[in-house]
């Protein structure tokens, strides 16, 4: 009896190594996702606590009532949050695909370069080193209409009447994804030119060795192959894109109107301005949701592109 619960206890010990020794990556990572699960779910449930409740600083104090669905009511009467959507979406979409166009054209230029390749590299990543409010501060001087230097080109190529700029309703938002293509290629450069770099190059030259162009190299080989790169880095920069704050803040605050009003932009006004926090709780949860939603079909997309290769 005894040698028996002894084999069986043996054999427990065992299977139960086994199963710890197999699963042992996953046992590693469970306290960084429990610690990321808290700093995570934590504050999500205090913003939705907050969306359902109107919060208050009283007698330095903060103050929650409960209002259920009031806000949802709210947000149906808001004439501007369809505006700061609109916009929002316009400017993503803008922003997104220039700069991964020109993130990628650059990319495939530099890689081809031999000399001197440490500096273009150098070079295109300047704008990305500079802080946003020094770079919306020298946009904004650029900008000006008596003394900015785009509009005294524009002189000095015969325009009569230079445009606004960042004063014009229909000029404010492209101004904005102007600057933000400045600021942001270089980041989208930098993740596709890893990408260039890493792939199996000795296919183009035996591609060229058969006949093929280089166009029909980098559109049948190259491209391909870096399709997941290009998800990946479109991803990251639309999350960024949709949390952008600080140049259009300092550059034309939303106006004229609400001709450049994005969505944190008006989240930032709703919290701090006018101190409706449980109603700027809604709109962040809005926000992430929305986010949400192109992340997973970012990631489909990834997956689908690594199934079809």
């Amino acid at each position: 009896m005894a040698t028996t619960a002894l084999r069986r206890s043996g054999t427990g010990q065992r299977r139960l190594g086994t199963f710890l020794d197999q699963n042992f990556k996953y046992w590693a990572l469970l306290p960084t996702l429990l610690f990321m699960a808290v700093l995570t779910l934590y504050p999500v449930g205090q913003l939705l606590r907050l969306s359902l409740s109107d919060a208050q600083f009283i007698k330095g104090k903060l103050v929650w009532s409960y209002v259920g669905l009031d806000h949802f009511t709210t947000l149906s009467h808001d004439p501007v949050v369809p505006d700061a959507l609109r916009n929002t979406l316009v400017f993503v979409a803008a922003s997104v695909i220039i700069e991964g166009v020109l993130g990628l054209l650059l990319a495939v230029l530099v890689s081809r370069v031999r000399r001197f390749a440490w500096f273009y590299r150098s070079v295109f990543m300047i704008p990305l080193l500079i802080p946003p409010i020094a770079i919306s501060a020298m946009w904004r001087l650029m900008y000006d209409y008596n003394y900015g230097i785009i509009n005294q080109i524009l002189i000095e190529l015969g325009a009569t009447r230079p445009p606004l700029w960042t004063a014009d309703p229909d000029l404010a938002l492209a101004s904005v994804v102007i600057v933000d293509v400045w600021h942001w290629t270089s980041f989208l450069f930098l993740i596709m030119l890893a990408g260039v770099e890493s792939l199996p190059h000795e296919l183009g030259e035996a591609a060229r060795v058969d006949g093929a162009s280089e166009i029909q190299v980098y559109r049948r080989i190259f491209l391909p192959l870096l399709r997941p790169t290009i998800i990946v880095a479109l991803m990251l920069r639309t999350i960024l894109a949709f949390k952008v704050f600080d140049q259009i803040f300092l550059l034309t605050g939303g106006g004229p109107g609400t001709s450049s009003e994005v969505i944190s932009l008006y989240v930032y006004k709703v919290f701090f301005v006018q101190g409706r926090m449980g109603y700027g709780a809604l709109l962040a949860l809005i926000t992430a949701l929305i986010m949400s939603v192109f992340v997973v079909a970012y990631q489909w997309l990834n997956s689908y592109v690594n199934k079809t290769r």
